[in-house]
């Protein structure tokens, strides 16, 4: 069996994707940059410089992924929950000292009033 070669995507190429994709969005839904802009809480020029990835912050690219209802596409960045190991999980619940109480707690005895 042949193995496929590994594409690397570049900085500048996943820019461009993901702007492609917010444009394919955004047309989709029948709404032009500036309402997009307006929505997002963006400037214009912001959404432009997105769209075409020619670079733009985090904090745009969320704002405009809010404003397209889709914030799986954010969420499509985090690991799974069940990623977490199993095994370091049960280390953690095990290990002296960490959760595991081994005696009560001293009582405290309220100080008498004068």
């Amino acid at each position: 069996m042949e193995k496929k070669p590994l594409v690397v995507r570049s900085t500048r190429d996943w820019e461009r994707e993901l702007g492609l994709n917010v444009r394919r969005m955004r047309l989709h839904q029948d709404r032009t940059q500036r309402e997009l802009a307006e929505d997002a809480n963006i400037s214009l020029s912001a959404l432009k410089n997105l769209e075409s990835g020619s670079g733009s912050a985090i904090r745009t690219l969320i704002l405009v992924a809010r404003a397209l209802g889709r914030t799986d596409w954010l969420e499509s960045f985090a690991p799974p929950e069940s990623l977490i190991s199993p095994m370091k999980l049960w280390i953690e619940q095990n290990e002296p000292g960490v959760g595991n109480r081994k005696r009560a707690s001293r009582k405290r005895v309220p100080k008498a009033s004068k």
